[in-house]
């Protein structure tokens, strides 16, 4: 099955890019969540617009994204969270929240998809979560999460 992305897929591709997938991962997962739309000569002017809004977001080159990685890496970012009894957090910490804290204490402006958590933070403490910036290059932000 042809597909055009319209998400990042990871281990399979980024936005706009023409992938060849199994029929069932395809129709079962991709279709459905809209990871991505069926291929057709008409969808070609969305793969022009899609590489068009992705060009002017990311980071353009291998060097700018190591120079982000090191202005990533010297940070520690605070946030305040409601907290009930035993730091235990109201909700948990989004990659949305990550990024505002992050350009909120200095740091430069990171795209909220590009930034992984392992597992769902719910509680006070410290934390590192892992941000792609590139596809050779990704940076660790230092959490500090205290209750409010």
């Amino acid at each position: 099955m042809k597909l055009i992305l319209t998400h990042e897929v990871n281990g399979l591709g980024a936005p706009g890019d023409v992938v060849e997938v199994k029929n069932g991962y395809g129709r079962n997962y991709l279709l459905p969540r809209g990871f991505a739309i069926r291929w057709t000569r008409g969808g070609q002017k969305q793969i022009d617009l899609i590489q068009r809004a992705r060009k002017s977001r990311d980071i353009r080159s291998l060097d700018e994204a190591r120079q982000v990685a090191g202005q990533v890496g010297a940070l520690t970012v605070r946030m305040k969270q409601r907290a009930g009894e035993g730091g235990r957090l109201f909700g948990s910490v989004t990659p949305a929240d990550i990024a505002d804290a992050v350009k909120a204490s200095g740091g430069p402006e990171l795209d909220k998809r590009r930034i992984e958590i392992k597992s769902p933070i719910k509680s006070v403490g410290a934390y590192k979560v892992q941000v792609r910036l590139h596809p050779e290059v990704s940076a660790q932000i230092k959490l500090d999460i205290t209750g409010a």
